[in-house]
């Protein structure tokens, strides 16, 4: 048979975490703090809301760039620079956060062009980069340094003429530390002085502890002409499967994209996106969840402080930690697949979101707190025999 497939698609591979998943989905008795999504349903309010858009009619397309009641939303309460875009102009409906990415690098790129992200990081983002036609370029962090890329590193990965990205993504996919106001700072005034397009993906922005004020860096000086800020209902409002997304960027780049998006998937679902403007304008709905996630939270860094030979970071954000099994003296993938094998716990062997995560695994503490409990552990138990 002659193979039809070109050579980005002969290149892509099934993901890390679609790997761990596949295993664990043969075996029994398994805790997964693996999967990057609230193990709550969608409060029922927002879903009745869904429902009564389309009892009410909205079985019909939508405008390319999004219902206006939802685009109003966003702006007034979906970003954490509220009433910060326009919500006519500079904002618009996407199929998901990724779906966002994808789109920004399908309007962005040129062939060949450079996108620098940091290392570790979500694992989507080099193959979407690839799959456009650009080269991801990674900025590697530390454990020590709070896994936060440095405007200095990121002028060693500069190449003139060539790169044209710059991604930024606090609170950060896996490592859930949110980036300190002075490093943003120096990271805003970096893109300027290189002329980095900048993309700035706060999916997590709402899911923030101990205190933390969130900090776009859209809104540091010089910076909201050359952002593109990406949201999401997927994390914060426990709303995945509805595949609601939203940007805000300027003008002439999101005109661009709106027309874009009209040849992929012309807009997307009506109703889901009415239900998403009603969550937005019930922001407590947001907050229940990141209450429950910050006890969680303190339930998983005692559990990881409790395990010899595992040392944890202490992250403000997002629902992951990133530890460190550097003192067990064996890989990322060794660890996990055994943690799966022996102690049937699913997590994420740290190298599948760059070289710097080797020696690191991620941990989700999205589930339910008795089996978060229970896969700690487990987890002891099992590190105790290594």
């Amino acid at each position: 048979m002659i193979n039809r497939l070109n050579e980005k698609a002969k290149n892509i591979d099934l993901g890390a975490i679609r790997v761990m998943f596949d295993k664990a989905s043969k075996m029994q008795g398994v805790i997964s703090l693996g999967i990057g999504e609230p193990n709550q349903n969608t409060h029922q309010d927002i879903c009745r809301a869904c429902a009564t858009a389309l009892f009410e009619g909205n079985t019909h397309y939508s405008p390319n760039a999004g219902r206006i009641e939802l685009r109003k939303a966003a702006a007034e309460n979906g970003f954490i620079a509220k009433n910060f875009f326009d919500p006519e102009t500079e904002v618009m409906v996407t199929n998901g956060g990724m779906g966002a990415f994808a789109l920004i690098m399908q309007v962005i790129l040129e062939l060949g062009d450079q996108v620098l992200i940091q290392d570790p990081q979500y694992l989507n983002f080099e193959k979407t980069i690839s799959l456009c036609g650009g080269v991801a370029v990674p900025v590697p962090t530390t454990f020590e340094g709070g896994f936060c890329m440095s405007a200095e590193d990121i002028r060693k990965k500069y190449v003139k003429g060539k790169t044209k990205i710059l991604v930024v993504n606090s609170p950060n996919n896996p490592t859930g530390e949110v980036i300190p106001e002075d490093k943003l700072a120096e990271i805003a005034k970096v893109a300027c002085e290189l002329d980095l397009l900048v993309i700035s993906d706060e999916v997590y922005g709402m899911l923030i502890y101990d205190g933390e004020k969130p900090r776009s860096i859209a809104t540091l000086p010089g910076m909201k002409e050359r952002t593109i800020v990406i949201n999401s209902m997927s994390k914060a409002y426990a709303m995945t499967g509805w595949r609601i997304g939203y940007i805000g960027g300027p003008r002439e780049i999101i005109e661009k994209m709106t027309k874009v998006q009209e040849f992929f998937n012309s807009c997307i679902n009506t109703s889901a996106q009415l239900g998403s403007a009603y969550a937005l304008n019930h922001p407590e709905f947001m907050n229940e969840i990141r209450q429950s996630f910050s006890e969680r939270r303190q339930i998983a860094i005692k559990g990881m402080e409790s395990i010899k030979g595992i040392k944890t970071n202490y992250p403000k954000g997002a629902f992951y930690l990133f530890p460190s099994i550097k003192d067990l003296g064996i890989s990322s993938v060794e660890f996990c697949n055994r943690l799966l094998d022996e102690a049937k716990v699913v997590c994420v062997p740290g190298n599948a979101f760059g070289e710097c995560g080797e020696g690191h695994f991620r941990l989700s503490y999205s589930t339910e707190k008795s089996k978060l409990i229970q896969a700690i552990e487990r987890m002891e138990k099992f590190c105790s025999k290594l």
